[in-house]
């Protein structure tokens, strides 16, 4: 049974969650990250999760576009959790460029970039707490490697939280057998793969960062 942790930096505070099947949970009964911190780090949590969304602003499930007109800016958020998300790779979304603004309406939300921190920004000035994006675990994608590049360089610009699953080798190698209990599919975890896998490498990396 999952239980809270000893260290609850975030004790009783708003957490927000952003993203689209992985952070909804689509392969897991709809239990993901977000259950888990809420225990984990006895939080009080905001789901806002669309399957097959992208961060690229191309309509009204887009997660710019819900961010800004589905996310009540009167929730005091202590943290916003943000998926970079797989479908602005499977779609071919333009990558961008990082903008040497800081301005929201400088950022171009058609591209992943302009996207990216354009969610950064509004979440600075709205609730001015920490913001931090999560990646995938590895899997076969030129584009979404590209995007995780490009988080990186955003995290020089604007200091955010990176809870990279992407990059780390080690984490990376598991055996089959671990891979087929762990992921339904290249990309959404399985319960046991929330549990056992994803979550407790992002619980090491969001203490280091809130640390």
């Amino acid at each position: 049974r999952l239980e809270a942790m000893a260290a609850r930096p975030l004790k009783g505070k708003e957490i927000l969650f952003l993203g689209s099947s992985v952070t909804y949970g689509a392969a897991s009964l709809r239990e993901g990250m977000p259950e888990y911190f809420a225990v984990r780090l006895d939080a009080e949590v905001t789901k806002e999760a669309v399957s097959g969304t992208t961060l690229t602003d191309d309509g009204s499930s887009s997660y710019v576009h819900r961010l800004l007109t589905k996310v009540d800016p009167a929730t005091p958020y202590s943290l916003v959790v943000v998926q970079l998300s797989t479908n602005d790779a499977s779609k071919n979304k333009p990558l961008g460029e990082v903008s040497a603004s800081r301005n929201r309406e400088d950022f171009d939300t058609h591209t992943v970039t302009g996207a990216i921190e354009t969610i950064i920004a509004y979440a600075r000035e709205t609730w001015n707490c920490p913001v931090v994006f999560y990646t995938g675990s590895r899997y076969d994608s030129e584009a979404y490697a590209a995007m995780v590049e490009r988080l990186k360089e955003l995290q020089a610009k604007w200091d955010i939280g990176v809870l990279d699953l992407w990059s780390d080798e080690a984490f990376n190698s598991i055996s089959e057998a671990e891979r087929q209990l762990y992921m339904s599919d290249p990309i959404h975890p399985t319960k046991a793969g929330y549990r056992e896998w994803w979550c407790p490498e992002m619980e090491r990396q969001i203490l280091d960062y809130l640390a």
